[in-house]
């Protein structure tokens, strides 16, 4: 009997927590799920109460980290550099390989692909208490019919009061009927390329109706690129070098005027 006290006294935390997440202004309705046990690894950054961390690793995986420290890795490959932990979650796209893997870590608690059945889309709302992720599918063109109908996710993670949105490997506009389900984006990670993904003035236009108060460029290859998307965007958007891979970000602690904020990649490592 006095065990079975002292495991129900161990769960409470879990039950707790589930009920911690402040409301964000996203329109997604979430299905409750059963709470699951995280194990934070010691090196990675404390984050206050009601912040966000994130960290751009890569090309288009950026860790996301919340205050109760569970970790999500976007556009996961496998690999997120000599720091060795299991993500609580993974989101993957398939338009490359260079966006997912086929051989997740069978350790990783939540592994969401971005796609189903080739035309036929995925629907993900995962509830993990304090987060919410959640998707919304796009088309991408596939070189064996043209088109691949849904086969791309914009994933969006609700957390701290915040809708955080990654457009993945986006090929189009978004039209109403996604702009809709996306919601108000307080921050959105946004492929800039120009070619493999969307055109700039396209993917410009995109992040002009989407008013996020915060977009952080990625998926440039190049610092030319990178360069025409911010001359692009400068006319409406502040623009900060953040100078390094990382930013902390809060409800209350978003910029006032539309901004940029110029991420520059970085592995996780042991030593930093």
């Amino acid at each position: 009997m006095i065990r079975f006290f002292l495991i129900l006294l161990m769960a409470l935390p879990a039950v707790v927590q589930a009920e911690e997440r402040t409301p964000s202004h996203c329109v997604a309705l979430a299905h409750d799920t059963q709470g699951v046990e995280y194990v934070t690894p010691a090196s990675l950054p404390e984050v206050a109460v009601e912040n966000v961390h994130l960290h751009y690793i890569d090309h288009a995986s950026f860790l996301i980290r919340s205050h109760g420290g569970l970790n999500m890795v976007t556009d996961f490959t496998g690999f997120t550099g000599t720091l060795l932990f299991i993500p609580d979650v993974v989101t993957m796209n398939h338009a490359h390989d260079t966006h997912w893997t086929a051989f997740p870590d069978p350790a990783i608690p939540h592994v969401l692909p971005g796609w189903g059945a080739f035309g036929k889309g995925i629907d993900h709302h995962l509830d993990l208490g304090e987060v919410l992720v959640r998707n919304v599918s796009t088309d991408i063109r596939s070189q064996f019919s043209g088109v691949e109908v849904e086969g791309n996710s914009i994933f969006v993670f609700e957390m701290a009061g915040l809708c955080i949105g990654h457009l993945g490997h986006l090929h189009h506009a978004p039209d109403a009927a996604q702009y809709a389900a996306l919601g108000r984006l307080d921050v959105v990670m946004a492929p800039v390329d120009g070619g493999f993904t969307l055109d700039q003035p396209t993917m410009i236009t995109v992040l002009k109706r989407l008013k996020s108060s915060i977009v952080i460029p990625m998926h440039w290859f190049s610092g030319f690129a990178l360069d025409g998307f911010l001359t692009g965007m400068q006319s409406d958007f502040s623009i900060v070098e953040v100078g390094g891979p990382s930013l902390t970000v809060s409800l209350h602690n978003l910029p006032s005027h539309p901004t940029i904020m110029v991420l520059r990649p970085e592995y996780i490592n042991v030593a930093r």
